[in-house]
C-alpha cells in the first residue's frame, strides 16, 4: 500500500482535512499536500508515524496490556467518588439532561440521523417542530429520550437486565417508526458495509437468552464483559431495524449497573467504532474496541464531573 493510499484512509476515517492531518502528522501543508500528490515522499521517521497512525485507525495495533489496564483502573477510581450513579443522575436533572441530548444525538447520528446536537435539544426539551426535517427523526429523537428515561427508571428498581428489557428498548424506540416494534425479525438479514455473518432468524430468541444469560454473570472486568456483549449483540442482529441503537442501551444499562458512566460513543469517531467492533467480531480481538469503550466512558465521566 502506498504512503497517499494510508493518509487517505486516515483522512478518512479521522474525517479530517487536509491541513489539520498535516498538523497530526508534524508537517507543513506544503510538505502534505506534496506527499498527497505524490511528488515527493516522507522521510523515514515521517514514514514511520503514517504507519503507526495507519495502524492504530485501522485497528491493527495492539493496545498495550498494561496500558488498557491503566484505563479500567482509571474508571474504577472514578467510580469511587460516586454511592450511587445512578441516583446521582436522577438527582441532577442538568447531568441527566446531558445523558440524554449526548447519547440520543450520537446514537441517532451514527444511524444516518441529519439532526444537529442543537436541533436535537430542541425537540427533547422544547417540543419543536423543525420544518427542514422528517417526522422521523423527530420520532427517533424523541422515543431515544423515552428509552433514556425508562432505561434509567429500569435499571434504579431491577437487579438484572433480561429480555423483556431488551424487547422494551426496541418497542420504545421504534414506536411510531417501525411495524415490528419489539419484535425479533423474521428474515435474513445482513449488516451493510461490514463483512459479518448475522445469525439465522430462527435462532435469535435462543441466542438472546444465552446473551442476557452471560452478560447476568458476576465479572471483575466490567468492560471486557460490555464489549464482548455488544459486539456479540450487534452480530446476532436480532431486529430488522434500530439494533444499533438497541445494542448501546443495553450498553448504558449495564455499565450504570456496575457502576459507571454511560458511554458517550462519538459520531465524529463512528468509522473508528465500526472498525474495531469488526475486528471484535471478525478477528476475535476486541482489544481495540475495549480501549476506545474505556475512553467512551470517560467521556460520560466528563459530563458527571460537568465538563460541558
Amino acid at each position: 500500500m502506498t504512503i497517499k493510499q494510508k493518509i487517505e484512509i486516515i483522512q478518512k476515517v479521522l474525517k479530517l482535512n487536509q491541513t489539520q492531518l498535516a498538523e497530526k502528522l508534524g508537517v507543513s501543508f506544503v510538505t502534505f499536500n506534496s506527499w498527497w500528490n505524490e511528488k515527493s515522499t516522507p522521510r523515514p521517521k515521517k514514514v514511520a508515524i503514517i504507519d503507526d497512525l495507519y495502524r492504530e485507525v485501522t485497528g491493527e495495533k495492539k493496545i498495550p496490556d498494561d496500558f488498557l489496564m491503566a484505563k479500567k483502573q482509571l474508571l474504577q477510581k472514578k467510580t469511587l467518588k460516586y454511592k450511587n450513579i445512578i441516583k446521582f443522575i436522577l438527582k441532577n436533572s442538568d447531568i441527566q439532561d446531558q445523558f440524554i441530548l449526548k447519547l440520543t444525538y450520537h446514537s441517532n447520528s451514527i444511524e444516518g440521523s441529519t439532526l444537529t446536537e442543537p436541533d436535537t435539544a430542541a425537540i427533547l426539551f422544547n417540543d419543536v417542530v423543525l420544518s427542514n426535517k422528517s417526522m422521523v427523526e423527530h420520532l427517533e429523537a424523541k422515543n431515544h429520550q423515552s428509552a433514556l428515561l425508562y432505561l434509567l427508571d429500569y435499571v434504579v428498581t431491577n437487579k438484572k437486565v433480561d429480555e423483556n428489557f431488551i424487547l422494551k428498548m426496541h418497542s420504545i424506540l421504534m414506536n411510531g417508526i417501525f411495524k415490528d416494534a419489539g419484535e425479533y425479525r423474521k428474515h435474513g438479514v445482513r449488516i451493510v458495509g461490514a463483512n459479518v455473518p448475522t445469525a439465522n432468524y430462527l435462532s435469535v430468541p435462543k441466542l438472546i437468552k444465552g446473551i442476557v444469560k452471560e452478560m447476568n454473570k458476576k465479572n471483575n472486568d466490567i468492560v471486557s464483559l460490555v464489549t464482548f456483549i455488544h459486539a456479540n449483540f450487534e452480530k446476532i442482529h436480532p431486529f430488522s431495524d434500530g439494533n444499533g441503537r438497541v445494542g448501546r442501551l443495553l450498553m448504558t444499562a449495564m455499565l450504570l449497573k456496575s457502576g459507571l458512566a454511560p458511554a458517550i460513543i462519538g459520531q465524529e469517531h463512528k468509522q473508528l467504532y465500526y472498525i474495531f467492533l469488526n475486528k471484535a467480531q471478525t478477528k476475535n480481538d476486541q482489544t481495540m474496541l475495549e480501549d476506545y469503550i474505556c475512553d467512551a466512558i470517560l467521556g460520560g465521566f466528563d459530563i458527571l464531573e460537568r465538563k460541558f
